[in-house]
């Protein structure tokens, strides 16, 4: 009887969870399908312990809006965002409601958080890309061509992540003796159009 009184008696946590897809894509039915197979294996079963709220606000800028504001006002426990797409709107709607992301590729650059090691805020998350790495491969290059004075770095001036990328490699042109030069994607094909 005190078990089943326990179990009567305890907290449905909510989670909000804030995707970019239309709801039949593949890739990310399997995405949620391993999201939630991972917190049934830490002990938390929907509907009896958790409540999972998911939305699916396909790549519509004011569908995503729409949907983060939904996902404030229901003020669930943490709000599961994939992607850059998804925080900013969530961050537009609420400052306290806690938001994680699986996958950006430069927080800091977007201003989500305030530094990888301390981000501050109601964000946090994991970042797929180390922008030192874009450091290493002018090294490499350095090594396969040792005679290499200069080179042009393609990089998308509306990303933060390219942006980040370039200054890693401009930070470590000195080193190597290579001058780097940015190539914008865009000014890239008016070249190759022209």
């Amino acid at each position: 009887p005190l078990a089943a009184q326990a179990q009567q008696t305890e907290r449905v946590r909510r989670i909000g969870v804030l995707l970019p897809a239309a709801a039949d894509n593949p890739d990310f039915q399997a995405w949620v399908g391993a999201f939630q197979q991972g917190l049934a294996l830490l002990g938390w079963t929907i509907g009896r312990n958790v409540q999972i709220d998911t939305r699916w606000a396909t790549t519509n800028a004011a569908e995503i809006r729409r949907h983060a504001a939904e996902l404030a006002a229901l003020a669930p426990d943490v709000v599961l965002a994939h992607g850059t797409s998804t925080v900013g709107p969530l961050l537009q709607a609420s400052r306290a409601v806690p938001i994680v992301f699986p996958v950006i590729s430069d927080p800091v650059g977007a201003g989500f958080v305030d530094s990888l090691a301390r981000p501050g805020g109601n964000v946090t998350g994991f970042t797929n890309f180390e922008f030192g790495l874009s450091a290493k491969w002018l090294e490499l290059l350095k090594e396969i061509a040792p005679g290499v004075k200069r080179a042009a770095v393609l990089r998308d001036a509306a990303s933060s992540a390219g942006m980040g990328q370039f200054g890693a490699i401009q930070s470590m042109a000195p080193s190597v003796g290579v001058e780097v030069s940015p190539v914008n994607l865009r000014d890239a094909a008016e070249i190759e159009r022209g």
